[in-house]
């Protein structure tokens, strides 16, 4: 394993960035500045072309969070001339104060952000470092890949293969505090198109973790996986709309910790009255068989971090205790509002956007259950694969997500008969206060991003294990 190489950009910038906080410490009660640089590569080999781009979270620059008497001002930049800095943060303060007083709606802070004196590092071990990756044999490997897989079956008619490869280097400084991580993601995409002259389908395998280059290993099984699966839904029906018994697999059951308790446990949703989990503090929103995780420390994959965009240690929340909802995930600002403390959720998509709850690691634990056991229990039910997409309304409890493939199971039995898309929709309490078992062997999967309504773009991980719950499907 290889430490990873730090950023020359952000250390070299670090004594001017000391000078602007040292500077503008004589005009606010309160200021920070966070440094983001962020590149990698993105590979893409598909059956009509291939690529080499940027990573998609490549970004450079620097955000200031400063205090008045009245509210909080941000100001974002790129170049580091300390002059100029510290006179485009106080005009940026003054204008702003000034749009407070003359405001109708004054949000009032009787606090200023958490700033303990704290000096910490952490610099992450790879296979590959991502500056001494060959982009040649990296494509070489995924083009041999994807001719070899792409031969075996006869209705793929479209293989997709893509390897993202993403290092973090981020620093964050205050008065009293003096942060610096290095870390690095990657995540694959196996996805397949099949027709057999009437109908096409698709179906994708992700994979993801804190690593290099080295997650080409994974692409392989990946790739097979995706083809057999894509071809399998040629033959699906649709479902019968009903109640059905329902076992989740691992990407399923991450969909709907993600969706039910993680964006109806995002805190600044409380301060806005956009979430009903505020309510339901301390009473039961799920089964005893539910324990809910969120957090950068609480597993080890894409969204795992020393410190979150405000300079808050990252932490395992433990959202939902044995059914019982027992704490939210809250930024540094909504903490404030709400009488809180930070839980190191507070992130942004860029130097550039504002720092929002966002979501890190989530997901249920496992438990003791038998797969089998849960699939001879079921009289009539389905077994839920992978998923295309999810939504809830955190104001109302409403959630629907949509799993790639339903597996019918007949007496106990699985009979063969795939059904897809499944549509699973309803009552979010209802649907986790049904769940009776939960599996052994935890898995999360860090592939996507997610989305702060239709925007704000976050690198994000969910699992967990199979559960057995009661589910509307359509």
């Amino acid at each position: 394993m290889k430490k990873l190489t730090t950023s020359k950009f952000l250390l070299d910038n670090k004594s001017k960035l000391q000078e602007i906080i040292k500077n503008l410490e004589t005009d606010f009660k309160y200021v920070s500045i966070l440094g983001c640089d962020v590149d990698g590569a993105s590979y893409s080999v598909t059956t009509s072309a291939i690529s080499l781009n940027p990573s998609p979270d490549y970004q450079r620059g620097f955000v200031i969070r400063v205090y008045t008497d009245l509210g909080f001002s941000e100001y974002s930049f790129n170049e580091v001339n300390v002059d100029e800095v510290c006179e485009n943060v106080r005009k940026i303060a003054l204008e702003d104060r000034k749009k407070i007083v003359e405001g109708l709606d004054r949000v009032t802070y009787d606090r200023l952000p958490n700033d303990d004196e704290i000096t910490k590092e952490r610099i992450t071990e790879v296979e590959n470092l991502p500056e001494q990756d060959n982009p040649e044999k990296i494509i070489t490997t995924l083009q041999k890949i994807h001719d070899e897989v792409k031969a075996k079956y006869e209705k793929i008619v479209q293989l997709s293969l893509r390897l993202n490869i993403t290092q973090v280097n981020k620093i964050f400084l205050s008065k009293n505090k003096d942060l610096y991580q290095s870390y690095a993601y990657s995540t694959g995409f196996a996805m397949a198109a099949a027709t057999d002259g009437n109908n096409t389908k698709i179906d994708f395998i992700s994979s993801s973790g804190l690593c290099g280059s080295e997650l080409i290993s994974e692409f392989e099984k990946a790739a097979e996986d995706a083809c057999r699966r894509t071809e399998e839904l040629l033959t699906a029906d649709r479902v019968v709309p009903g109640e059905y018994d329902i076992i989740c697999d691992p990407d399923f059951t991450g969909l709907i910790a993600h969706e039910a308790f993680g964006h109806g446990a995002e805190m600044d949703m409380y301060v806005k009255e956009r979430a009903k989990g505020k309510e339901y503090q301390d009473k039961r929103v799920a089964s005893d068989k539910i324990i809910m995780h969120d957090g950068a420390t609480a597993f080890d994959e894409v969204s795992s971090y020393l410190f979150d965009d405000e300079g808050n240690l990252g932490r395992d929340t433990v959202i939902i205790d044995k059914g019982i909802l027992r704490h939210g995930m809250c930024d540094e600002l909504s903490a404030i509002l709400l009488g809180q403390e930070s839980t190191g959720n507070g992130k942004r998509e860029s130097f550039k956007r504002k720092a929002y709850t966002r979501m890190t690691n989530t997901f249920f634990e496992e438990g003791e259950d038998s797969v089998e056991d849960m699939i001879k229990s079921v009289d009539k039910g389905y077994l839920l694969e992978g998923f295309s997409s999810g939504m809830e309304d955190p104001k109302n409890w409403g959630i629907q997500c949509v799993a790639m493939k339903g597996r019918e199971i007949i007496d106990g039995k699985l009979t063969g008969k795939i059904v897809s898309p499944v549509y699973l929709t309803g009552y979010v309490p209802d649907l986790l206060q049904s769940i009776t078992q939960v599996s052994n062997g935890l898995v999360l999967s860090g592939g996507g991003y997610c989305g702060k309504g239709w925007k704000e773009w976050v690198k994000t991980s969910t699992g967990g294990s199979y559960i057995k719950a009661k589910g509307i499907l359509s």
